[in-house]
């Protein structure tokens, strides 16, 4: 996956964890109750049923590790 500066993945949660690993730039994934930040390198797992979108900050490339089963459910923005 990849974003560009401002850009941005909708708020979402899965059925099972994943894994993001940013191979360049660098991400913040906010989460409900807090953001993580994620730079090249570095590898954030995102646990099962946890609403979160991702946002370019101000540029990524990033290897998304999911299981095959996994689903998806979209929302609004966080409040």
């Amino acid at each position: 996956m990849q974003a560009s500066a401002g850009q941005s993945f909708p708020r979402h949660r899965a059925s099972a964890e994943s894994v993001l690993v940013v191979t360049e730039g660098r991400c913040i994934i906010r989460f409900t109750a807090t953001d993580q930040t994620v730079g090249a390198g570095q590898t954030a797992v995102i646990t099962a049923n946890e609403w979160h979108h991702v946002e370019a900050s101000p540029s990524f490339t990033a290897v998304h590790v999911i299981p095959k089963e996994i689903r998806f459910a979209f929302s609004g923005p966080r409040t």
